[in-house]
């Protein structure tokens, strides 16, 4: 049974380890699932944390390691000797076990490295390691299944028993030939209904869906998504079979871009959470505001301008704020939908089929809005060419958001920029000041000053 995190829970595990009670907290742990122990550690201080990690063993501790946040796993680590780190490292599979030492100081990974006392392994980690974070090879895990074409079914079943014992899950077998070249997947009801004396040649399927070992992770993600993958092979230049990629990682993959995305959007540079330091914090956020102190200038500069028209019709003045917001939520929508396509890449097409739908678009949203302008405006007697300015400004500011918003990610993209940066504060702000002008200007044109 799951246990609940609770204050009475947290209190009993902290008088345990203060009494130093190693029988009960073992009762009270070992047949608890990581996660669940990984919650409860979490409420705990770092010493208690530290002891228990300890004193557990390192088949349950190593996933326990891995479920907790990262700068809290750095701390325990701290605590802990290389051979304790290393042993940890044996329990997990090669990829978390690659990911927990790239946590470390350069100095300290050498030594924890050297402590590892299965050479196999440590020559996995070791390979791992050489790939760059952001690629398939470095997610990749190198547990996997595979058998060789020239194996009959019966030398295959006895071999697949000793590797499936290294392996948590098997997704797939994988077909390799003396070169150790992937060629194919094998199906374990084909294998299961195949004569003992048939070679492996004679039953796999050739058709396997694969990714390269430089390929990027968001690249990994979206070819496990489009064929609805659990696991995905990863080969090299040669074409050998290196390792392979499970649908767990690739969620983690997808959480931290999404985590990214929404921090960008939000006007935040880096990477943060709100227990960082107040200095990182501000690194992160300040750039954007910047931006958006020089754009409400620039607003400023814009109205000055058309000093005249606000002397002569100060009601231009109190529906200002109404086309800046209109222009900016209607660029972030825009963008947002685009950035959304780009990700799940699903924006085909030419650009000018992408632009006369925005403008047909625009030109019904902003209709609509328009209208309802003027329908205001006869419910409370602003002059009919009054509201009719208010409503060709808002019809203009509707469209040239839209495509700001439209083509602004699509441009950045292109350019091998994250077109997540687009939305919020860039977006509001471009289209703040094309807002304003636009309004300014149009109703120079229709009131005349």
């Amino acid at each position: 049974m799951p246990i609940e995190v609770t204050k009475a829970l947290k209190e009993q595990i902290e008088l345990l380890v203060s009494n130093k009670d190693d029988k009960s907290i073992n009762a009270l742990l070992e047949n608890q699932h990581h996660a669940d122990i990984a919650e409860l550690l979490k409420e705990l201080n770092l010493d208690d944390i530290t002891y228990i990690i300890k004193l557990l063993d390192s088949d349950l501790t190593s996933d326990i390691l891995m479920e907790l946040d990262d700068d809290t796993r750095e701390k325990i680590l701290k605590n802990l000797s290389a051979k304790e780190i290393a042993e940890e490292l044996e329990e997990l599979d090669t990829d978390d076990a690659a990911d927990m030492i790239a946590e470390l100081p350069e100095e300290r990974q050498e030594s924890v490295i050297s402590a590892i006392e299965d050479q196999e392994h440590k020559a996995e980690i070791e390979e791992l390691l050489g790939y760059a974070e952001d690629t398939a090879g470095g997610l990749m895990a190198k547990e996997l299944v595979k058998v060789y074409e020239t194996w009959t079914v019966a030398g295959c079943l006895r071999r697949i028993r000793g590797q499936a014992k290294d392996v948590q899950r098997v997704h797939s077998i994988y077909v390799v030939n003396k070169a150790e070249q992937l060629i194919g997947r094998l199906s374990l009801k084909d294998l299961i209904t195949a004569k003992s004396d048939q070679k492996i040649a004679d039953i796999y399927i050739s058709n396997v869906d694969y990714v390269h070992v430089n390929d990027d992770d968001e690249e990994v993600a979206k070819v496990m998504a489009k064929y609805d993958l659990e696991a995905v092979p990863v080969i090299d230049d040669d074409n050998r079979l290196v390792g392979r990629i499970t649908i767990d990682d690739i969620v983690d993959v997808l959480k931290e871009e999404a985590d990214k995305d929404y921090q960008l959007a939000a006007g935040i540079t880096n990477e943060v959470e709100a227990d960082d330091s107040i200095l990182k914090l501000t690194k992160a956020r300040l750039p954007w505001l910047i931006l958006g102190l020089f754009g409400g200038l620039g607003s400023v500069f814009i109205m000055e301008g058309f000093e005249g028209a606000l002397n002569n019709y100060k009601e231009l003045f109190f529906f200002t704020p109404l086309i800046a917001a209109m222009a900016g939520n209607v660029g972030v929508q825009s963008s947002a939908i685009i950035v959304q396509g780009l990700a799940n890449d699903v924006v085909k097409g030419s650009l000018w089929s992408r632009l006369l739908k925005e403008i047909g678009l625009s030109l019904i949203n902003g209709t609509v809005l328009a209208i309802l302008v003027i329908l205001f405006g006869l419910f409370t007697s602003l002059h009919l060419k009054f509201s009719l300015t208010i409503a060709i400004s808002m019809l203009g500011v509707i469209i040239i958001a839209a495509l700001i918003g439209t083509f602004v990610p699509i441009i950045l993209n292109k350019r091998g920029i994250d077109p997540a940066i687009a939305t919020g504060p860039f977006i509001t702000t471009s289209n703040d000041i094309f807002g304003i002008f636009l309004f300014f200007y149009i109703a120079k044109l229709i009131l005349g000053f």
